[in-house]
């Protein structure tokens, strides 16, 4: 058999509720920074492809918005990504908290929907202080649905990570890439660089202020040397634009200066940025103002 013919490759869908460690997970499983990570709920809106690629097999694995019910037309747009995810993965993983109950309402409709294989992975055990409570939780998922795997884990520790990757790699079907091999994600450069911007502003604001803002890079122009990006920054309302913009322009500055060195090292190359704030009244309810953002 040729090594065509041995090589496996194959959809790899991460599910879970709002920050439980979904981004972290695929992070440590494509071995590069490309999912928004920030101790904020709802900070992935979009279907975020990472592709991994060995001699023998392509991975492409693919993080989702968090499950929630939604409360307006951004919502749909995020959880649409999620059902499309459950229906075409040869391998979801769906991942919840240790200490997580199972949210049947949830949870019942995407179950019913899977094609594919299911791993469960139980994170944060290193929050665990009882090992037993490990033992009861695989217990009561595994009366709730027949996965093909359980799996506990620390996705920020790296705990048992190697021993997911070995599972994934047993459940991937023989087939050819899908993808060239020096392909690391579906998304464009802009896309990355609008979502640092965007990480910098969920760690800088609090309440309501970073989930009313969008980042698009209306500018992207990279030279041997530097890339210079202009990023503009969306809000809802004239008062949350004067808060990102902030007294004398600190605030805007400070997301700039944190943004700039994690452009750099994430492109490896010097950057220029310009920023602007600019209002885009409840772009968030709007079908049109959220195609136009990508969604």
């Amino acid at each position: 058999m040729s090594e065509t013919e041995n090589h496996k490759s194959g959809f790899v869908n991460i599910i879970g509720k709002p920050n439980v460690g979904k981004s972290t997970l695929m992070n440590q499983l494509v071995g590069e920074k490309l999912s928004i990570i920030t101790s904020k709920a709802q900070t992935t809106r979009h279907r975020i492809m990472g592709i991994l690629n060995g001699d023998d097999f392509q991975i492409i694995y693919s993080d989702t918005p968090g499950i929630l019910k939604p409360m307006y037309e951004l919502h749909k747009s995020m959880m649409h990504f999620v059902k499309i995810s459950v229906e075409d993965a040869d391998v979801l993983i769906l991942i919840v908290e240790i200490f997580e109950n199972i949210d049947t309402e949830i949870l019942d409709p995407l179950m019913r929907k899977v094609q594919g294989k299911v791993i469960l992975l139980l994170n944060k055990t290193d929050l665990v202080k009882d090992k037993k409570e490990i033992e009861t939780k695989t217990e009561q998922w595994k009366a709730y649905h027949d996965f093909d795997a359980i799996i506990p884990i620390s996705a920020l520790k790296n705990d048992n990570i190697d021993l997911v990757f070995k599972t994934i790699l047993g459940f991937l079907p023989v087939h050819p890439p899908f993808y060239p091999k020096d392909q690391l994600t579906d998304k464009a450069e802009r896309f990355f660089a609008s979502e640092i911007i965007r990480e910098k502003i969920f760690m800088t604001f609090k309440q309501e202020v970073p989930y009313s803002t969008e980042v698009v890079i209306s500018d992207f122009k990279e030279d041997e040397k530097i890339i210079r990006m202009r990023a503009e920054i969306y809000v809802e309302r004239s008062s949350q634009k004067g808060i990102i913009i902030g007294k004398g322009g600190a605030a805007l500055k400070k997301i700039g200066i944190e943004a700039r060195k994690d452009l750099e090292a994430f492109f490896d190359k010097q950057v220029y940025l310009e920023q602007y704030v600019k209002v885009e009244k409840d772009w968030r309810r709007q079908k049109n103002k959220l195609s136009r953002f990508g969604y």
